[in-house]
Formats: C-alpha cells, sequence, structure tokens
C-alpha cells in the first residue's frame, strides 16, 4: 500500500512539474518571439558597414559604391563602403563571416568568393555556409583588349597569329588566381593556343604594359579598360558577356564568333553573415531590389558597363552553387596556387 501511495504521490508532483515547466514555455516563448520581431522590425537603427574586398576606385569599388548611396537614402542609415583589400578578396570574407549576424555588417563580394576556396591552400571561410546571399547586384562584362600596334583586328586573325607564334605573345593580369587570369585561359583552352602569362599587382600596370607592348593582351573588366579603349591606346575584339554591351556596342561577344555557350563576368552580389535573421534579409533583398531598378541607378552603372541585376535570396544561393565548381575546374585549368 505504502508502495502505491509514493507511486501516486510521484506521479501527482511530475504531472505538476511538467504542467509549469509548460506553462512557463508558453509564456516565454511569445515574448521572445516579440522581443526578437522587435529586434528586426526596428533594423536599422545605426549605420551599416559593406566590406568589400578590393582597393577604392577601382571597378567593383565604383558600383559598390552607387548602390550603397541609395541604400543609404532607401533605408535611412547611412550604408558606408570599409575596403580591406588583399588575398583575392579573402580578408574581407572572413572579416565578415566573423561578425554578428545582426545586419550591420554586410559583404560586397564578388565571384572572387567561389575562387578563393580552389585557388587558397587555407582559406578560413565556406562561401555556402559562412553566409547568407542577399541578392546578385550587377555584372560587368569583360573585354578581350590587345595592343593596337597587334596585326590582328579580329580574334579569328588573333588566333591565326597566336598558333603562327606558339608561347611567344604574353598578356596580362590583374594577378596569378584572379578573373583576369582565369577567363583567358578558358579561352586559350578552348582555342588551342599557348600563351605566357604575365601577373601583375591590379590591372592598372598590366593595362599599361599591353598599351606598351610590353605584352600583347588581356581580358579585363570593361570599366577598366573603357578609357584605353576610347582614347585608342588599346584595341577591343570581344566582349565575354552573353550579350553586346552598350558602351561597346559594335563588339561582338565570343559566343558570336565560334565559341558558343562562353560567358564570363566579374558579378557582384551582397551577402550577411550565416545566422542573419530571415527578416532582415528578406528586407536587405527587397530594399536593394528597388535600388537596383532605380533608372538613376540604372544609367549610372550602364555607363561603365555594368548591368544591374536583383532577383531572390534562394536565385543569388542557387547561382552560387553552380560558379563554385566551374571556377574551381578554370583554377585547375590555370595551375594558378597561391599558399
Amino acid at each position: 500500500m505504502l508502495k502505491k501511495i509514493r507511486q501516486s504521490t510521484y506521479s501527482a508532483l511530475f504531472t505538476a512539474v511538467f504542467s509549469a515547466f509548460s506553462l512557463l514555455l508558453t509564456l516565454y516563448s511569445p515574448a521572445q518571439a516579440q522581443t526578437d520581431n522587435s529586434k528586426t522590425s526596428s533594423w536599422p537603427n545605426k549605420a551599416i558597414r559593406m566590406v568589400i574586398g578590393f582597393a577604392a576606385g577601382g571597378p567593383t569599388d565604383m558600383v559598390s559604391r552607387v548602390i550603397a548611396q541609395k541604400l543609404s537614402e532607401h533605408l535611412g542609415q547611412q550604408v558606408f563602403i570599409d575596403n580591406k583589400p588583399g588575398a583575392g578578396g579573402s580578408i574581407a570574407a572572413e572579416i565578415v563571416a566573423r561578425a554578428p549576424a545582426d545586419g550591420y555588417t554586410l559583404f560586397y563580394n564578388t565571384s572572387a568568393v567561389v575562387i578563393a576556396p580552389a585557388l587558397y591552400t587555407k582559406v578560413n571561410f565556406d562561401p555556402l555556409k559562412d553566409f547568407e546571399p542577399v541578392l546578385l547586384t550587377a555584372s560587368v562584362p569583360l573585354v578581350f583588349v590587345v595592343n593596337p600596334v597587334l596585326p590582328a583586328l579580329t580574334v579569328a586573325q588573333f588566333i591565326a597569329l597566336a598558333k603562327s607564334r606558339p608561347d611567344q605573345l604574353n598578356y596580362s593580369s590583374s594577378g596569378s588566381g584572379t578573373i583576369t587570369h582565369l577567363v583567358p585561359t578558358m579561352f586559350l583552352k578552348q582555342s588551342n593556343l599557348q600563351a605566357q602569362h604575365v601577373p601583375y599587382k591590379g590591372s592598372a600596370p598590366g593595362l599599361l604594359d599591353v598599351a606598351a607592348g610590353q605584352t600583347q593582351f588581356m581580358i579585363d573588366t570593361i570599366n577598366t579598360v573603357l578609357p584605353y579603349v576610347k582614347d585608342g591606346k588599346i584595341r577591343a575584339l570581344a566582349v565575354t558577356s552573353a550579350k553586346r554591351t552598350s558602351v561597346l556596342p559594335d563588339t561582338p561577344t565570343l559566343a558570336e564568333l565560334g565559341f558558343p555557350g562562353f560567358e564570363a563576368s566579374a558579378w557582384q552580389g551582397i551577402m550577411a553573415p550565416a545566422g542573419t535573421s530571415p527578416a532582415i534579409v528578406a528586407k536587405l533583398n527587397e530594399v536593394t531590389n528597388r535600388v537596383l531598378r532605380d533608372p538613376e541607378v540604372i544609367k549610372t552603372l550602364a555607363a561603365q558597363g555594368a548591368e544591374t541585376l536583383g532577383g531572390s535570396a534562394e536565385d543569388y544561393a542557387a547561382y552560387l552553387r553552380t560558379e563554385i565548381p566551374r571556377w574551381a575546374q578554370a583554377v585547375k585549368d590555370s595551375g594558378a596556387k597561391e599558399n
């Protein structure tokens, strides 16, 4: 009898404790949710830092500042660019990956974020796991340019010339493993050509040497090469985008010239640290899409040769998953490897 009384008492006590605990959870959860929602709904209430992995005045920096200025107007808080160049954009990526996931530190990234894991032996971030994709912002076509004295007015003539001089032509890049190195590698492989790679510390010195004839060709972003093309210092043979660009309307795409499906551009996007509230990501996505539809933004970026993009966060995540293996293969083919 005593055993039954004890069992009954323990059962009643357990039921009472469980009921009390359940009640506390019920009372706590809405309050916690309300607090979290309050934090999200008040975002942003202070300045937002947008970290970029390249120096001020470069092609990515120029595009990011146009977008940041308009975001500041729409969000009612300053969105400022914080340039953290180095290691092909990896320094900036690591800073954002370690930042609080509160929506106040963002990553204005480029295709470098998917190139770095294949290029560097040690990378302290994962492009898929350590970030919340927000959206693709812009795409900047690359342009195949040559020294104007080179006896090649077309891509076909260039290929014939290169085949007649195997390994005698040199090409500039802004550094080993950069997109300006990998895209020429893709072109050379598809053309069955050999040429010598000459890496520089940035696009500017590489383009100067193309103009001077120290190197014979380069494939670089359109907003970088455009002044040289307009001044006649270098000659544009083709663009690498899927369609022609309005700033060089007479320059054909490589796809038009017998390279079907050849498409490469210096795309850009916005990411937040992993764990950032979905509501903040959604709000930032919605506001940035509005910015990218702004006629003034479209016009300003188009003058640089950049095409505004936009879309959903899911679209950007899917795009990243397709780009990672593509550029990993390009790095492998190029033989580039940084420590």
